[in-house]
């Protein structure tokens, strides 16, 4: 299901918004035929019988021991540590290592990321021809280019890794992890992975997207409807589900992170700062996530224990915007963001207060703003129809827990509103 945009003039005077004004031109890489995965899976599959002769080796010798009544003890150390394999850590068993090593994968590649390469066989950085720089970000660069073997154009994410810093490796490695787990419509989808001989990069293929609604929001030709803003407004509530029920937190909901093709269909991208999360379990993590402007408040109050309510705040931003035409609240810092918040959508209460779990260090902070601020959602929005209003009320609840889940606002009273 996609959105058809209105926008008026010739279809021809609108340029992609997904070209930045300041794209330079990149030279063409050339293309080489990659090696036949057939050659590549004849090593795989040799290194694979090796070992298996190795370890019916050493059972025959452990057998051996225990009939002569003598048993090998571990190493203290050994003993207590666990060798089971665990995604979230990413330390594969040591076969594997020389499983991904002769599949093509780099040493220091499988060896930090094992665990997120299992079952992936690497392309070859000069099997694709770039066409342009598209994006640029802190820790990576995005490009539009051709698969000279299959003649598609895809979005090619390059990551530059530091070998020796092996905690950006990991989060490197989370983010291939979650990309695999996730299948859906409305998120975006890992192709696969380019490695490159001439440097430490790591290239993450995507299907190619002309716009993000960020770009298309600001464009002065394009005036969204509001059947258009019901439409994205399922598509992102429907991708947020999956991404729920699948134990992952985005973590950074924005427009720009929100991706359009020709057709309509919008998918979450961009998962650097998405993580796992187990709604039945206590899980501290950092509070040093989602771009300001789209931030919840208790994120924003320090608290290191939250839920799928921070995505839907996003949503709930995402949506007033996309009606109104301009961001809701445009905070400098975050003091500025939380009086915007409470100006908005009213001081916290006493309960909140109670409810919420602040770190030690910030537990007899004084956090009760002067002075107090009454909810002005339904009064500041009131030119929006009720049913947008209502749904728009529910996601930008102060109350994490009032926000519900993507999949009440999608089967609740409001749902109608996104049909």
């Amino acid at each position: 299901m996609g959105c058809v945009l209105g926008r008026p003039g010739s279809p021809g005077s609108v340029v992609s918004s997904r070209i930045e004004s300041n794209r330079k031109e990149v030279n063409n890489v050339s293309v080489t035929k990659t090696e036949t995965i057939q050659t590549t899976s004849v090593v795989v599959a040799a290194s694979a019988s090796t070992s298996e002769e190795v370890r019916n080796d050493e059972a025959v010798v452990k057998n051996h021991k225990e009939e002569n009544g003598t048993k090998e003890r571990k190493p203290r150390g050994e003993r207590r540590r666990s060798s089971k394999p665990d995604p979230r850590r990413s330390n594969p068993p040591k076969n594997l290592l020389g499983e991904q090593v002769a599949a093509g994968w780099p040493p220091w590649l499988s060896e930090v990321c094992g665990e997120a390469l299992n079952g992936w066989l690497p392309r070859k950085a000069d099997s694709f021809e770039k066409i342009e720089k598209i994006g640029s970000g802190t820790y990576s660069n995005v490009y539009k280019a051709r698969d000279s073997l299959t003649g598609s154009i895809v979005a090619l994410k390059k990551v530059r890794c530091e070998v020796l810093e092996r905690e950006s490796l990991k989060f490197m490695a989370r983010e291939i992890l979650i990309l695999r787990r996730l299948d859906h419509p409305n998120v975006i989808k890992l192709e696969g992975l380019v490695t490159s001989r001439m440097s430490n990069s790591l290239y993450l293929v995507f299907r190619y997207m002309h716009h993000d609604l960020a770009g298309l929001a600001a464009s002065p030709d394009i005036t969204f409807t509001e059947q258009q803003v019901k439409c994205y407004m399922k598509q992102l509530l429907s991708g947020l589900e999956h991404c729920h029920n699948r134990g992952v937190l985005h973590r950074d909901i924005k427009g720009s992170n929100l991706l359009i093709d020709d057709g309509g269909v919008l998918r979450i991208g961009d998962f650097g700062l998405a993580t796992f999360y187990d709604a039945t379990k206590r899980q501290r993590m950092t509070n040093r996530v989602v771009t300001l402007w789209y931030r919840a408040p208790e994120l924003l109050h320090g608290v290191e224990e939250y839920n799928v309510g921070i995505d839907l705040w996003s949503a709930g931003c995402i949506l007033a915007e996309l009606l109104s035409g301009r961001p809701i609240m445009p905070g400098r810092n975050e003091v500025e963001q939380l009086h915007r918040i409470y100006k908005l959508c009213g001081s916290p209460s006493e309960e909140y207060w109670r409810k919420i779990r602040l770190p030690s260090h910030q537990r007899h902070a004084h956090h009760k703003p002067l002075p107090q601020f009454k909810r002005k959602v339904r009064e500041v929005f009131k030119d929006f129809s009720p049913q947008a209003l209502s749904l728009l009320d529910t996601l930008l609840a102060i109350d994490p827990s009032e926000r519900q889940t993507a999949s009440d606002a999608l089967m609740s009273d409001v749902s109608f509103y996104l049909q």
